[in-house]
């Protein structure tokens, strides 16, 4: 009984957190969205675990627990691959962003430059024409 309250009252307090986090704009809504549907998976099974048993029997695996571990390490397992092809496509960004920021800096300072020799160039055919 204690085990069942201490899942149900975590997975409430998840639950409240998720939201929280949604509510700040701190959590995108993709990944909230995930996080939500597996609570309300996860809720109503910490508060009925013979329900748990049901489907462990009904999937043939042994015992509930070792259903919601293997389940579990499946989806962690499944987070860490997106996770991972987020941040390499994040990577792919940053350098293209990078090489072109190098681009338009070399440009600007061509500019510049250019814009710096007219000035000489100006300057010095006004003395010529004050002189002349």
């Amino acid at each position: 009984m204690k085990l069942t309250l201490v899942t149900g009252l975590t997975g409430l307090i998840l639950l409240a957190t998720i939201v929280e986090l949604l509510r700040r704009r701190q959590l995108r809504e993709k990944y909230g969205m995930l996080w939500l549907g597996l609570l309300f998976v996860v809720i109503p099974l910490s508060l009925f675990p013979r329900l748990l048993d049901g489907v462990a029997d009904l999937l043939g695996v042994a015992s509930g627990v070792s259903l919601v571990l293997f389940l579990g390490i499946v989806f962690l397992l499944l987070v860490c691959i997106h996770l991972s092809w987020e941040v390499s496509a994040l990577e792919e960004e940053t350098r293209t962003l990078a090489e072109e920021f190098a681009l338009l800096r070399a440009e600007v300072a061509a500019d510049r430059a250019e814009r710096a020799e007219w000035a000489r160039y100006s300057d010095r055919a006004e003395m010529v024409s004050r002189d002349g």
